[in-house]
C-alpha cells in the first residue's frame, strides 16, 4: 500500500509503491502529480475536482461576461433607429391630459337635424335595358341542383348567399337553401331560417332562380340522405363567370347536383349585368331578417329614438371591433403590458390553433398600427367624435360584440358620451334571452339599428360596415351619412401626448371634412373590383333594382 509522502502532498495515492531512485522519483512525481501545477491555487482550494472542462467553463463565462458588458456600449455607439410616429399606443396618456378640456368643451358643431343626404345627378343615370331579364324555366326532370356552404360571420355568409343566387342563375340551376358552417370563433349554430325570412327569400326570387329547401328524395337517397356525402367541387376565390360555365357546368350536367364548400368569395365581382342584377336582388330585397329579429330590432330603434328626442329623435351609430378575438387576431398591442400579451396568446391558441406559431409568422404590432390595421379602442373613438364636434349630449348607439375588458375600456367613452346606449341597455334580459349565444342574430340586431341611424361611424372595416354602408347608400339613392376615419393619420395624432385640445380638434375637423368628401363620391366604374363591389357601392349597378322598387323615399325597413 502506498505510503504518504513526508511532505504531506495529496498525490500520495498516485506514487509508485517501490522505492524510487533519485532520478525516476523526480520523473514519476512530474508525471503523476503534474496536475498540481496545472490547477495552481484552484487545486489547493478544490482538491481532486479541478479539470480541463472547468477551464472551458471559465472561458465561456469570460466571453459571456464580455458580451454583456460590451452590448450597452455598442448600443450607445450604434443606437437602434427610433420607432416612427404612430407606432405606439399612447391614447390613454393623451386622454388623461386632455380630459379636463374635453369635459369643459360641450359646444356642438354638428347638428343631427341639419345632416344632409346626397342626391345623384341625372347625367349619371343609365338605361336598364335587359338587366332584369327573366331566366327560362326548367322542367323538373331536367333540374340540376346547387348546394353551397356559407362560412364566416353574419355578413360573410350574406355574401355567400348572394353569390350562390348569382351562380345558380348563371348555371340555370336550382338553389338549395344555403347551409351555414359552424365557425370555431363565432360558434353560432343558427340555420338559414333562424336569421332570414325563408319564405320571403324563395318567393322574391321565384321568377329568376328556383330555390328549394331540400333535394328531391330520389337524389338525396342516392347519397344515403347525407348532403355531406355529395362530392365537393373546389372553386378558387373570385372565380369568373367563364370558369363556372367551362368547368363547373359540365360536372353539374353530369351529376345532377354539385356542392361547393366553402363558398365565401367564390365569385368575381365583375359578372354579366343580368347576373349582377340577381346579386343585387338577393342582397337588397330577398334577404330579409326573420320576424323574430325584425320585431326586436324595431323595438330597439323605437326606444333609441325616444331617448334621442333632444336631438330630434336622431342618433349616431358607432361600430366598434374591439372584441377580444379581434384584438388577438390583429396582433396589435395596447396598454395592458405583459398580462395583455399572455392573454392574447392564449386566445389565439384557442381560436386559431398553431396558425400564429408558425416559423414564418412575424409579429409586427408597431407596423400594424402605422398601417391602420389595429382596432380603434372605445377611448379613441370617443376622442375622435368629440374632436369632430359631437357634444356630450349626442345620442350614441354602440354596435359591437363583447368589448375586451369592457368595464375598463368603455368607461372613457361613457364619460365623453353619457347618452351612450347598447342593445343590452335598451332591452330587458328576457327580451334578449332568445338571442344570447347566437352571434349572428345579435349582429343582425345591431345591423338594423345602425341602418336606421342618422349617422353611421365605422372604425375598423370588415364585412359588417361594408354591407351596412352599401345598404344605406342603396336606400337613400347613393348616399347616407357615414364617418370613416383615416386611421393612418389618427394614430400619429393620438400618440402625440403634447398636442393641445384645440390643435387636436383642428385635425379631427379636417378628417371629418375629408370623410364627408369621400362619402358623397359615387363611384363611376366600368368594371367592378373587389373593393368596389355592389355590397359597398350598389350604384350604378343596382340602380335598376332601385328604380323597380320606386324608391323615391326610403322604404319601410321592417316590411
Amino acid at each position: 500500500m502506498a505510503s504518504k509522502p513526508a511532505n504531506g502532498s495529496h498525490c500520495y495515492k498516485y506514487c509508485s509503491p517501490e522505492q524510487p531512485t533519485a532520478a525516476n522519483s523526480r520523473r514519476k512525481l512530474h508525471v503523476h502529480c503534474n496536475h498540481r501545477r496545472r490547477g495552481g491555487v484552484f487545486y489547493l482550494i478544490f482538491p481532486g475536482v479541478f479539470h480541463r472542462r472547468y477551464l472551458l467553463l471559465l472561458t465561456v463565462l469570460y466571453i459571456v461576461g464580455l458580451t454583456l458588458c460590451a452590448r450597452p456600449l455598442l448600443t450607445i455607439l450604434n443606437p437602434p433607429p427610433p420607432l416612427p410616429p404612430g407606432s405606439l399606443y399612447r391614447s390613454h396618456e393623451l386622454f388623461s391630459k386632455l380630459w379636463p378640456e374635453i369635459q369643459a368643451d360641450n359646444a356642438s358643431t354638428v347638428e343631427l337635424d341639419n345632416l344632409w343626404r346626397y342626391k345623384r345627378k341625372g347625367k349619371e343615370q343609365k338605361p336598364c335595358s335587359n338587366a332584369t331579364a327573366r331566366l327560362q324555366p326548367v322542367s323538373s326532370e331536367l333540374q340540376r341542383y346547387l348546394i353551397v356552404d356559407a362560412n364566416g360571420g353574419l355578413n360573410q355568409q350574406r355574401a355567400s348567399i348572394c353569390n350562390a343566387v348569382a351562380v345558380a342563375g348563371l348555371l340555370n340551376a336550382t338553389l338549395v337553401i344555403p347551409r351555414f358552417d359552424l365557425h370555431n370563433i363565432w360558434k353560432d349554430p343558427s340555420v338559414f331560417a333562424d336569421i332570414y325570412d325563408e319564405d320571403h327569400f324563395i318567393s322574391t326570387l321565384e321568377d329568376y332562380v328556383t330555390v328549394v329547401r331540400d333535394l328531391p328524395k330520389d337524389l338525396i337517397e342516392s347519397y344515403d340522405f347525407n348532403i355531406s356525402d355529395i362530392p365537393n367541387f373546389r372553386v378558387y376565390s373570385w372565380a369568373s363567370a367563364r370558369y363556372y360555365l367551362d368547368e363547373v357546368y359540365p360536372v353539374l350536367q353530369e351529376n345532377r347536383v354539385i356542392r361547393i364548400s366553402p363558398f365565401a368569395n367564390r365569385l368575381a365581382t365583375s359578372i354579366p349585368p343580368h347576373i349582377q342584377y340577381l346579386r343585387c336582388l338577393a342582397n337588397y330585397k330577398a334577404l330579409r331578417f326573420s320576424s323574430t329579429i325584425l320585431n326586436l330590432a324595431r323595438e330597439i330603434v323605437s326606444r333609441m329614438t325616444s331617448k334621442s328626442l333632444a336631438a330630434g329623435g336622431k342618433y349616431v351609430s358607432v361600430h366598434i371591433r374591439f372584441e377580444e378575438d379581434m384584438v388577438a387576431f390583429s396582433c396589435c398591442e395596447y396598454d395592458g403590458g405583459e398580462a395583455e400579451k399572455s392573454e392574447m396568446d392564449a386566445i389565439r391558441e384557442k381560436g386559431w390553433g398553431k396558425k400564429f406559431k408558425r416559423k414564418n409568422r412575424v409579429f409586427e404590432p408597431e407596423l400594424n398600427r402605422i398601417n391602420g390595421r389595429c382596432p380603434m379602442t372605445p377611448l379613441e373613438v370617443g376622442m375622435m367624435l368629440r374632436g369632430m364636434g359631437f357634444s356630450n349630449e349626442t345620442p350614441i348607439y354602440l354596435a359591437s360584440g363583447k368589448i375586451y375588458n369592457a368595464e375598463r375600456n368603455l368607461e372613457p367613452l361613457r364619460k365623453m358620451f353619457p347618452l351612450l346606449q347598447t342593445k343590452e341597455s335598451l332591452v330587458t334580459a328576457d327580451e334578449l334571452n332568445a338571442f344570447q349565444g347566437f352571434s349572428s342574430r345579435l349582429a343582425a340586431l345591431d345591423y338594423m339599428v345602425c341602418l336606421s341611424s342618422e349617422v353611421f361611424v365605422t372604425t375598423h372595416g370588415g364585412n359588417f360596415p361594408h354591407f351596412l354602408m352599401g345598404h344605406r347608400r342603396f336606400l337613400y339613392n347613393g348616399h347616407a351619412k357615414t364617418i370613416t376615419p383615416d386611421k393612418t393619420k389618427l394614430v400619429v395624432i393620438v400618440q402625440n401626448t403634447s398636442i393641445s385640445w384645440d390643435s387636436f380638434k383642428d385635425h379631427m375637423e379636417l378628417m371629418l371634412a375629408e370623410s364627408d368628401r369621400k362619402s358623397i363620391m359615387v363611384p363611376r366604374v366600368k368594371k367592378s373590383t373587389r373593393k368596389g363591389s355592389i355590397y359597398l357601392n350598389p350604384l350604378p349597378e343596382c340602380r335598376c333594382l332601385w328604380e323597380s322598387q320606386n324608391s323615391s323615399t326610403p322604404p319601410d325597413l321592417y316590411s
